[in-house]
């Protein structure tokens, strides 16, 4: 238990929360490398997803091909990235390596929901003369809400936890209190910075819970 009574002291301390390198703004540096690489990821994945849960073709390949990323180590892509020309591009290489990680469950969430959607539904949308267009965004995509959402969730607490790797390449965020606290054989900051990771992390897994329990009865899976 000393160890934890240490980390604890060590993060109580005033001091560690202040300046440029305190916990205060590590915290803010890594929600902001978090919420961009998931913007990102959503802009990349879901439209793909959509489209071709839509149409029902193609679906498949593309989530096997983007689940290629879940077997390639997120710290053996940044340092392949490191050595191209993406590394000179300073968060580049951490941003996209996050990317990469956090496309899979994104498009594969988005595209189940998609293909789960009652067909005989679509097929009374169809009767009544929508478009496709108006099918995808007034049928399927309402329908294939809750699964898309918890797409979202899974990918924001990996890239929360995952992140970290951004001190590896130079970046800022939580990941420097550990990396500083393994420089400084200071074995209470690299705990404290562990328990900061993992509480940030269940932050984020909360209030994606409280916005769904909060949220319309659509958003939560209800017919």
């Amino acid at each position: 238990m000393t160890t934890l009574s240490d980390a604890w002291d060590w993060l109580t301390d005033a001091a560690h929360w202040a300046g440029d390198d305190g916990i205060g703004h590590r915290l803010l540096q890594h929600l902001v490398l978090t919420a961009v690489c998931l913007v990102i990821s959503c802009a990349v994945a879901l439209p793909v997803a959509l489209v071709l849960g839509h149409l029902g073709r193609g679906g498949a390949l593309a989530v096997n091909i983007s689940n290629v990323g879940r077997a390639v180590p997120t710290f053996a892509v940044l340092v392949l990235l490191l050595l191209t020309p993406v590394g000179r591009w300073g968060e580049g290489p951490t941003v996209v390596a996050l990317v990469l990680f956090a496309v899979p469950p994104l498009l594969t969430n988005a595209y189940v929901g998609m293909r789960e959607v009652d067909r005989s539904v679509v097929r009374a949308a169809r009767g009544m003369g929508m478009t496709g267009r108006q099918m995808l965004f007034r049928v399927e995509l309402p329908l294939s809400l809750p699964l898309l959402l918890n797409g979202v969730r899974i990918a924001a607490v990996q890239l929360v936890a995952t992140a970290t790797i951004a001190a590896l390449a130079g970046g800022g965020g939580l990941g420097r209190i550990i990396t500083a606290g393994f420089n400084l054989a200071s074995t209470p900051q690299v705990v404290a910075g562990a328990i900061l990771v993992a509480a940030f992390a269940l932050v984020v897994e909360g209030v994606f819970e409280l916005v769904e329990r909060l949220g319309p009865a659509w958003a939560r899976g209800a017919r």
